[in-house]
Parts: structure tokens; C-alpha cells; sequence
């Protein structure tokens, strides 16, 4: 089955090799020259474990194809996925332009039946407007060629993706016909063959359920947070507490880890979309609303621990262990790590940083702001504290012994709950993390 894919970004690219993997011919569309160049290179713009093995396999292979234009190749193919950004706009609302410039290239050139598949993350009601967009260009053109929409939201975690496009929890497809029903079901035979779930529906229904998928995590996410903040005011210990509840098979453990707050290029905009798909309806969305604020509170809280444990930050050097908002990324879109560091910056404090893999992206974003270390541990020479944001696996086992002879200070906050507060007291460490008294 031949399928083009406009947009190379993250899921766009993903999802171009994956299907590529699972044998459909797929030609991915950008207008980015070089990066389509790179990529026919075997060159990945962006970091996912084993995307660039799959990437330069498929390629060899001949089944993934990199064009700067869909006119070359959509005679050819009988689906074409749209998987452009839909950035949020100043009030929230998802950006649909990309989606809809994509929609009207493909008015402009289709020229026999064809399915326009939705891949970005859109609010209800985009696919009414992408059908708008494409019988607008037919009418221009004065033909009466048929087309249909349909919506395959994506649900794949940064760091994961690949994992998750090829044994998915679930599919979810959005169709208005038999017709649009049969083109995805062939796409889809693969994962039908392996009985993962394929979900039918109507395509509004399609497009809340990604919405609805992420804000719900992202509740979860909030809620344990706020139960972490009053468990150190009671005197609690929030991981017995989460561990109580997670037993609960109603709840269940996942997503029920308290910490710094969440980020990426999902969550944030999707909570945002959602809060304004309801405003233009006349609906709000006060849960949702609280999740939004209770994450933007917690992005600080990391820096209020540094501040109580450090008094003034006025010259103090405060080192930071991780950048990208989750491990096994080099994404910083809306990461704590982005707040912790202004606020100590604007309070007076030199800032260390390290991540294994995203000191690019940082210096991409902040430039010289921050002193950018060559490795964890150089990370903490002379520093009075150590702020833990991003729990990569290298962190998780540190030699404290050098920990303690590197740093100049005793204080370790750690905003992702990894560390043992017995063993930091060995070492004399002032250890601070979330949902727990301060360890001293």
C-alpha cells in the first residue's frame, strides 16, 4: 500500500518508518530542503532510540521515500496522512493553519479518489474544516473529484515511540464510510493479524479521545503532586501513599508519580486546547483548569526547595542534573528545567547544567545563560546544591562519595523522588524531595 505523510517532525517521522517497517511504501513530505536532504541521508533531526536504525533500513529497503512536495507523488498514493504541528495559539487554541494548508495542497492536486487522514493532534470540529478547505480547492478548480477525511490521533510517548507505534495499546480510527473503513483497515492488517486493538468511530469522537487520553494523565500527573504537597505539610510520606492507592485496581500505579511537574510538546498544549474547546462552546473546563494550574505551581517547586534550604541564592552555584522534561528525549518544549533556571538565574545563582542528551537543544534555547558541564559529576565542582529535574537512568546510581568531595554544599533536591533518603543521611547530605519532610 503506497501512503504519503506531509510533516517530518516527531510523529510525522515516526510514524512514516514504522509503517515503512510493517511493509506499506511511504514517502515522507517536508518543505524543509535540508532536512529532507539529511534525511535521505540517513540522517535523523531528532533524537528517539532506534529511529535511525529504522529510518536507514527502510530506506535501503526502498520502502521509505523523503520529497520536498506532494505533486510528484500524490497520483501515486491512496492516503495521504497529515502529521504538521498544531502549536498553541495566544489564547490556547490549537493552530490549525498548518493542517489546513496541507488540506488545500491537497485540494489543489488530487486527481482521483483519495483519503486525507488527520495524524495531528486537533480539536473537534478540524475535520469539517479541513473538509471545507479541500472542496473549496476542487470548486476552484471546477472538478468533482471524491475525497474523504478521516482521524488517526497518535499515542506515542517520547522515548517509547517506536515501541508504541508497533505494539500500540490501541488504534484509533475516526471514518465517515465503508470506503474510508476498508483503506484504513488495509494499512492496519498488520496490527488486525497481531489482534491489537483497532477502534472504529465517528471522527469527532476520534479526535476528543486524544484529548481526552492526554488530559486525563495529565490530571493524574496534577493530582499526586497536589497530594505530595500536603503530605509534607502533614507529615506523610507521599510514596506509601501512592503505593496505598495504586493498589487499588480502580486507580492502579501509572501516572501517579509526583514530581517537578510535566512537559513536552504534548501535554501543556493539549491541557490548553482542550480548556478553550470548551470556552468557545460556553463550557468550563474547571477540572482541567486546575490540572493546568496546579502544573505550572509545581514547575517551581524545585527552586522554592533551593531557596528554603540556601536562604539568599545570591552568588551561590546550583548545578542541574537533567534538562529534557523526561528521560530518553532531547525535548526542553515547556520543561521544569526551563523555569528552575530562569528563577535562579533572575535570584542571583550561576547555574551548571548536564543532560546526556539535550545540552544542544538547551544551548539552542538559553545560549550562554548556564555553564554547560562535560559530565555529571564536573557538573557539581563547587556547587552549594544539586537540583535533580530529569530522571535519567546514569542518575539513578550516582557515587555519592564523589558527589560529596565535588561539591562545596550538602544540599540535594531531588524533583523526581529517586533517591533513598537513608542513604543521603549517611552521606550527610540535606536532602529535599517531593511529599516528604526534609531529610537532614
Amino acid at each position: 500500500m503506497n501512503i504519503a505523510i506531509v510533516g517530518t517532525g516527531y510523529v510525522g517521522l515516526v510514524s512514516g518508518a514504522c509503517f515503512a517497517e510493517m511493509g506499506a511504501d511511504v514517502v515522507c513530505v517536508d518543505i524543509d530542503k535540508n532536512k529532507i536532504e539529511a534525511l535521505r541521508q540517513g540522517k535523523v533531526p531528532i533524537y528517539e532510540p532506534g529511529l535511525d536504525d529504522l529510518v536507514r533500513r527502510n530506506v535501503s529497503a526502498g520502502r521509505l521515500h523523503f520529497e520536498i512536495s506532494l505533486d510528484n507523488v500524490i497520483d501515486d498514493v491512496e492516503a495521504v496522512f497529515c502529521a504538521v504541528g498544531t502549536p498553541p495559539d495566544e489564547d490556547g487554541s490549537a493552530d490549525l493553519s498548518y493542517v489546513l494548508s496541507v488540506a488545500r495542497t491537497f485540494g489543489r492536486l488530487i486527481n482521483k479518489y483519495s483519503l486525507f487522514v488527520t495524524k495531528s493532534t486537533v480539536p473537534v470540529g478540524t475535520a469539517e474544516l479541513v473538509k471545507a478547505a479541500i472542496a473549496d480547492e476542487l470548486e476552484k478548480r471546477g472538478v468533482d473529484i471524491p475525497f474523504e477525511v478521516a482521524s488517526n490521533p497518535e499515542f506515542l510517548k517520547e522515548g517509547a515511540a517506536i515501541k508504541d507505534f508497533m505494539s500500540p495499546d490501541r488504534v484509533v480510527i475516526g471514518i465517515e464510510s465503508e470506503r474510508a473503513r476498508r483503506v484504513m483497515e488495509r494499512l492496519y492488517r498488520p496490527f488486525l493479524l497481531n489482534n491489537f486493538r483497532v477502534l472504529f468511530m465517528d471522527i469527532p469522537s476520534a479526535e476528543m479521545t486524544k484529548y481526552a487520553a492526554n488530559s486525563m494523565l495529565a490530571t493524574r500527573i496534577s493530582f499526586m503532586n497536589e497530594i505530595a504537597n500536603l503530605c509534607e505539610l502533614t507529615g506523610a510520606d507521599v510514596n506509601m501513599v501512592r503505593k496505598g492507592i495504586g493498589s487499588d485496581v480502580r486507580i492502579g500505579g501509572k501516572f501517579l508519580y509526583p514530581g517537578c511537574g510535566y512537559g513536552g510538546s504534548c501535554f501543556p498544549k493539549d491541557v490548553k486546547a482542550i480548556i478553550k474547546a470548551g470556552e468557545d462552546r460556553g463550557y468550563d473546563m474547571r477540572i482541567i483548569r486546575a490540572v493546568e494550574e496546579v502544573n505550572e505551581r509545581q514547575k517551581s517547586i524545585v527552586f522554592d526547595k533551593l531557596a528554603d534550604a540556601l536562604g539568599n541564592l545570591k552568588g551561590r552555584r546550583v548545578a542541574v542534573w537533567g534538562l529534557a522534561f523526561k528521560p530518553e528525549t532531547d525535548d526542553m518544549r515547556c520543561a521544569p528545567s526551563l523555569v528552575v533556571i530562569d528563577k535562579l538565574i533572575d535570584a542571583g545563582a550561576t547555574v551548571v547544567v548536564y543532560d546526556p542528551i539535550a545540552m544542544d537543544e538547551c544551548r539552542r534555547r538559553i545560549g550562554d545563560k548556564v555553564i554547560y558541564a562535560a559530565d555529571m559529576y564536573e557538573a557539581l565542582v563547587d556547587a552549594d546544591a544539586m537540583a535533580l529535574l530529569t530522571e535519567w537512568k546514569q542518575f539513578r546510581l550516582p557515587s555519592w562519595k564523589l558527589v560529596r568531595r565535588a561539591m562545596k554544599g550538602n544540599v540535594i533536591v531531588d524533583g523526581r523522588n529517586i533517591y533513598d533518603p537513608s542513604e543521603l543521611a549517611e552521606e550527610k547530605f540535606t536532602y529535599c524531595c517531593i511529599g516528604r519532610k526534609r531529610q537532614v
